[in-house]
C-alpha cells in the first residue's frame, strides 16, 4: 500500500483542482487482510488511483463505488468479507480470509480538507477522522477541526474513528551519490526530509528533499525544532563536516542517528569529539548505518539505509 502521506497529499491536490474524487477509508477490519483500519486510497483523481487496499483484486469494485460517492456527493459504504471457503476456492479466489469495512468519502464535500492535510504534513498533530453512519464527518489536526454533514447511501447509528500520526521527519546532513535514490525512497515510505547542505556541488540534490537548509549543523538545528525529527543521517563524505554534525546532534534528543561509513570512521570521529559527547551519542548512534543487504554502490547503500529506517519502531 502507498504511504498515508502520498494518499493525503494527492487527495488535497484533487480537492484543489476540483477532481471528481473519493477517498476510501478503512474504518474496520477483521482477520487476514491486506491493510488495517486507517488505510486509505484515492479514486477518481486526475492522476489516477493513489494507494492500495488489496493486492489489486478488490480495487475495481471499490473504484466503481467510489465513483458513485464522488458523483452523487454522498458517503458510500462497503463491507468486503472473504472469510468463507467459497471466497477462497471460487469466484475471485482472493486467497485472504478477512473482512474490510470501508467508508467512501466525496473529497469535494470536505471543505477544509487541503488545510487539514497541510497541517498534518507540517507536523501540527495527528489526523483524526470520525465518520458516523448518519453522514457526519469530523476531521481534525491539532487545534484545527472541520465538521461536514454529507448525504449517506445508508444510515446507521454507529460511528468509526481512525487516527493517522503525523509523518516521520528526517534530517539529512550532506548530499551525495546516495541522495537521488535515498530521499525519493524515503518520501515514498512517508518520511518528510530536510537536507542540510551548503556545498554548491551538492545543492542540486535538494530537489529530492522536502526542505533545504544551507547552514552549518548547529545553526540548522537552532533554526528548527530539534524534537520535530525522528531520525538524522550524517553522510557528508567529509570528515570535518561529519564531526560538526555529530557535535551538534549530541545535544539533541533525536532517537536515531545514522553515520555513513565504516566503523573505523566512527572511531576516528570519536577521537576528536569530547568524551561527554560519546556518552550522549552512543545509545542512539547506528554506525555503519544501513542493513547488510549485499550489493555495492550508492543505490545499494541508499536501499540499506531506507530498509533500516523502515524496520525501526520509532516513537511517533
Amino acid at each position: 500500500m502507498s504511504s498515508p502521506r502520498q494518499v493525503l497529499e494527492a487527495s488535497a491536490a484533487a480537492h484543489q483542482r476540483g477532481d471528481n474524487a473519493a477517498l476510501a477509508v478503512v474504518v474496520d477490519s477483521e482477520g487476514s487482510t491486506y491493510v488495517r483500519a486507517g488505510a486509505m486510497a484515492l479514486f477518481g483523481a486526475r492522476d489516477g488511483q493513489v494507494g492500495w487496499l488489496s493486492g489489486g483484486c478488490l480495487e475495481p469494485e471499490i473504484e466503481a463505488r467510489a465513483q458513485l460517492a464522488a458523483t452523487h456527493a454522498r458517503i458510500e459504504w462497503m463491507d468486503i468479507d472473504t472469510r468463507d471457503d467459497e471466497d477462497l476456492m471460487g469466484g475471485s479466489a482472493l486467497g485472504c480470509r478477512g473482512r474490510l469495512h470501508l467508508a467512501l468519502l466525496p473529497v469535494a464535500s470536505l471543505v477544509e480538507w487541503p488545510a487539514l492535510v497541510r497541517a498534518w504534513r507540517n507536523g501540527e498533530g495527528a489526523l483524526g477522522l470520525s465518520i458516523a453512519g448518519t453522514g457526519t464527518v469530523i476531521a481534525s489536526v491539532g487545534a484545527k477541526r472541520h465538521e461536514a454533514r454529507i448525504d449517506t447511501a445508508s444510515s446507521s447509528n454507529h460511528s468509526w474513528q481512525v487516527q493517522l500520526p503525523p509523518p516521520r521527519r528526517i534530517l539529512v546532513f550532506g548530499g551525495g551519490p546516495e541522495t537521488p535514490t535515498l530521499l525519493p525512497l524515503l518520501q515514498t515510505l512517508g518520511w518528510m526530509s530536510t537536507l542540510v547542505e551548503r556545498r554548491p556541488r551538492w545543492l542540486p540534490e535538494a530537489r529530492h528533499a522536502d526542505a533545504l537548509m544551507e547552514l552549518a549543523p548547529e545553526s540548522a538545528l537552532s533554526a528548527c525544532s530539534r524534537e520535530a525529527f525522528h531520525a538524522a543521517l550524517v553522510m557528508n563524505h567529509n570528515f570535518e563536516m561529519d564531526r560538526e554534525a555529530l557535535h551538534a546532534l549530541a545535544a539533541t534528543t533525536i532517537p536515531f542517528i545514522g553515520l555513513l561509513g565504516p566503523g573505523r570512521r566512527r572511531e576516528d570521529l570519536f577521537r576528536v569529539l569530547p568524551a561527554s559527547m560519546h556518552e550522549a551519542l552512543l545509545p542512539r548512534l547506528h554506525s555503519p548505518v544501513g542493513l547488510k543487504l549485499g550489493g555495492q554502490g550508492p543505490e545499494a547503500i541508499a536501499l540499506s539505509i531506507a530498509a533500516q529506517l523502515q524496520a525501526l519502531r520509532l516513537p511517533q
